[in-house]
C-alpha cells in the first residue's frame, strides 16, 4: 500500500515503518530470551498491556477515518470519470481491474492456505484470542447487515459494511445536487479525514512500542512459531500481488497488443525505481518514459498515468483481501462465498480511498474495514502491520506494472 498520488489536501504523515519493524524484531528477541522466566513475568505483563492499549487506540481511529476517506475518494473518482471519453474509458478499466483483483484473491488465497497451512504453533498467539467455531453468516444475514435500521446505531456498533455502503451511496447522490452544497459537504468529509489522519499519525508514532509489547508476549508463549507464521504470511500475501503484476503483462499483450519482450524491457527501469522508492508517484517519470517506448500516444499517457497514480492501485484489493483472509484463518473465522463477496466489494470501495498515504497507515485503514465487514477480528493486524514494509515492495511493483499496462490498453481502445 505504497504512497501514491494526491487526491485531497491531507497533511503529510510520517509513519516509522522501519522503527516498527525493528520493534517487532526486538520484541521477538526479548520474548524468546525471557521465555519461561518467572523473574521477568512482570515485565512481559506490562509489555503485553502496552501492546493492547496501542491496539485499542488504533481501533478507535479506523471508523471515522474510513468514513472521510471513502467519501472523498469516491467523489473524486466520479469527478474524474466525468472528465471526457478518455477519462471514462480509463476509469472503466480501473474498476474492472480492481474488481478482478479482489475476486482473484478471494479464490487464490484460501487455496494457498489449504495447500500450505499456517504453522500451527503460532495460530493461537497471533489470533489475538479470537474464539474458533463462529457461525457462518448466510445470504439473508449479510443482506440485512448491509441495510441496518439505524445507520448511527451501525456506526456505534462498529459495523463497517453498512457504513461504507451508506457513505458510498451518499457520495454518488451528491453528484445530483448543486455545486455549492456538494462542495461544502466535501469539505466536511475532507476535514474529518485530515483531522483523523493527524490522530492516527500520533497513534502510529507509538507503533514501535506497541508492536514491541505484542511481539514480546507472543514470542514468550510461542517461540519461533510466530516468526515462521509471519514469514508464511509475507509469502502468501505477496503471491496475490504477484498474480496482479502478471495480470498487467497479460493486459499489455492481450488488450494493448504490445509484444511481450518490448513490454518487459520497457518496464525494467520503472520496476527498478519502484523497488528503490516504494512509491508509484516517484515512478511517474519512469512510467511516462516506458509509455513512450511502447508507442502510446503522449496525449493518452500524459492524462491516464497521473490519473492512475491518483485513484488506481491494482494490487490493493488482492493484497488487502489476502491479509483479511489470512487473519480469518488465524482466528478460525469461517468464510462463506457470500462473506468473500462482501470482502471483495468493500476492498474495491476502500481501494479508491487511501491514496497518498504511507504504507503502514494505508494498511490500517484499508484492511480494517474489509476484515470488519467479513466478521474477522482485526487484532492480528497489529503484528502484521509491522512486516508490511516487505509486502509493500510487491504492491509497488504490481501497481506500476498495471498502471503502464492499463494506460497502453486505454490508448489501444
Amino acid at each position: 500500500m505504497e504512497a501514491s498520488g494526491e487526491t485531497a489536501k491531507f497533511p503529510e504523515i510520517k509513519v516509522p515503518a522501519a522503527l516498527t519493524f525493528a520493534g517487532l524484531v526486538l520484541g521477538f528477541v526479548a520474548g524468546m530470551m525471557l521465555q519461561g522466566s518467572e523473574s521477568f513475568a512482570g515485565f512481559l505483563a506490562y509489555a503485553e498491556l502496552a501492546g493492547k492499549v496501542w491496539l485499542r487506540l488504533l481501533q478507535i481511529t479506523i471508523l471515522p477515518l474510513v468514513v472521510g476517506l471513502v467519501y472523498t475518494g469516491i467523489s473524486q473518482t466520479l469527478a474524474a470519470a466525468g472528465g471526457g471519453k478518455l477519462a471514462k474509458r480509463a476509469v472503466r478499466m480501473f474498476f474492472l481491474v480492481l474488481l478482478a483483483s479482489g475476486a482473484m484473491s478471494a479464490l487464490l488465497v484460501p487455496v494457498l492456505l489449504e495447500l500450505f497451512p499456517i504453522p500451527p504453533g503460532a495460530v493461537a498467539q497471533l489470533s489475538g484470542g479470537a474464539v474458533e467455531g463462529a457461525k457462518v453468516p448466510g445470504f439473508a444475514e449479510i443482506l440485512l447487515a448491509m441495510i441496518p435500521d439505524n445507520i448511527f446505531g451501525a456506526a456505534a456498533a462498529g459495523a463497517m459494511l453498512p457504513l461504507v455502503l451508506f457513505v458510498s451511496v451518499l457520495a454518488v447522490a451528491t453528484t445530483r445536487i448543486a455545486e455549492a452544497p456538494r462542495r461544502q459537504l466535501a469539505l466536511v468529509f475532507e476535514g474529518l479525514a485530515a483531522a483523523m489522519m493527524v490522530v492516527i499519525g500520533w497513534v502510529l508514532a507509538l507503533a514501535p512500542i506497541g508492536v514491541f509489547g505484542l511481539a514480546s508476549a507472543v514470542a514468550a508463549s510461542s517461540g519461533t512459531s510466530a516468526i515462521q507464521a509471519l514469514a508464511h504470511y509475507i509469502l502468501v500475501v505477496s503471491a496475490a500481488g504477484t498474480v496482479v503484476m502478471l495480470g498487467g503483462y497479460g493486459i499489455a499483450v492481450l488488450i494493448a497488443r504490445q509484444p511481450l519482450g518490448a513490454f518487459v524491457r520497457a518496464m525494467l527501469p520503472v520496476q527498478a525505481v519502484a523497488i528503490s522508492t516504494q512509491s508509484s508517484l516517484a515512478c511517474l517519470p519512469a512510467m511516462l518514459g516506458a509509455t513512450r517506448k511502447l508507442g502510446v500516444r503522449e496525449a493518452t499517457a500524459d492524462f491516464v498515468l497521473p490519473l492512475a497514480v491518483a485513484i488506481f492501485r491494482g494490487t490493493s484489493p488482492a493484497m488487502n483481501m489476502g491479509v483479511a483472509i489470512y487473519a480469518a484463518y488465524l482466528t478460525g473465522t469461517p468464510l462463506s462465498p457470500f462473506v468473500l463477496a462482501v470482502g471483495v466489494l468493500v476492498a474495491f470501495l476502500v481501494s479508491l480511498s487511501s491514496v497518498s498515504l504511507p504504507g503502514t497507515l494505508s494498511f490500517v485503514i484499508s484492511v480494517g474495514p474489509i476484515a470488519n465487514a467479513m466478521g474477522v477480528p482485526i487484532a492480528p493486524l497489529a503484528l502484521l502491520v509491522a512486516v508490511e514494509i516487505l509486502p509493500d515492495l510487491m504492491r509497488t511493483l504490481g501497481n506500476v506494472t498495471m498502471d503502464v499496462a492499463v494506460t497502453a490498453a486505454v490508448d489501444r481502445e
